[in-house]
Formats: structure tokens, C-alpha cells, sequence
């Protein structure tokens, strides 16, 4: 496994052990489609959130959450749009969340930036 795929693993396991810490449920993990991938499907706070989980070693490029562009956007609402009729659960409110992760010095921050979308 190359060296960023690694650090988006270790993010997505940061990502979740904050969320299930934070008392929401984990559903679903690196669903996949044609549409897209969302990262992480959880629920809390009466509502499903879609994750997109963002990890990156320095700021030289900006904030890990600005490398969701609105297209990337776009590919989460339209696979989360895509699960819910799957489970055909269309009635449940949802939320879209993205969480950066900053690794650097073997230490990490974790900024939850709720409804991007």
C-alpha cells in the first residue's frame, strides 16, 4: 500500500474512533458505487451523516477540507442519495459532514465541519 493510502486508512480509523467517542453509530464503512464513494455512514444526532474523512500531513496545500471541491460534493450527495434508496430509507433526515485530519509529528488534530452540503 502506498504511503497516502496508508495515511487515509489511519485517518478513516482516527475519524471513526472520534465519531463512535462522540456517541454516534457506525453503519457503514468505504461504501462504493458508480457514483462515488462516501468514507464513512454513521448515525447521530437523529439524523444519518455521510463522512468524507480528509487527512494530510501539513497545511502547504490548505486545509485538509478544502480539497472537497464541489464536484467531490456533488459525488457524495448523489451516492448518499443513491444508498438511502438502496436501504430505502429516503425518510430519515441526513447530514453531510467532513472531518480533517492533520497528522504531523505523530500527533494529530481533528476538525469536524458539519453540513458541507
Amino acid at each position: 500500500m502506498d504511503r497516502r493510502k496508508k495515511l487515509g486508512k489511519i485517518g478513516e480509523e482516527i475519524a471513526v474512533h472520534y465519531l463512535e467517542k462522540n456517541g454516534y453509530q457506525i453503519i457503514e464503512r468505504n461504501f462504493r458505487c458508480r457514483r462515488g464513494e462516501i468514507d464513512i455512514i454513521a448515525w447521530g444526532e437523529d439524523e444519518i451523516v455521510f463522512v468524507e474523512v480528509k487527512t494530510r500531513t501539513s497545511k502547504i496545500c490548505g486545509n485538509p477540507a478544502e480539497a472537497v471541491t464541489r464536484q467531490k460534493k456533488k459525488h457524495l450527495y448523489l451516492t448518499a442519495e443513491y444508498y438511502m434508496t438502496l436501504r430505502k430509507i429516503e425518510e430519515y433526515p441526513v447530514r453531510m459532514d467532513v472531518i480533517e485530519i492533520l497528522w504531523e509529528h505523530h500527533q494529530y488534530t481533528i476538525h469536524h465541519i458539519r453540513q458541507v452540503y
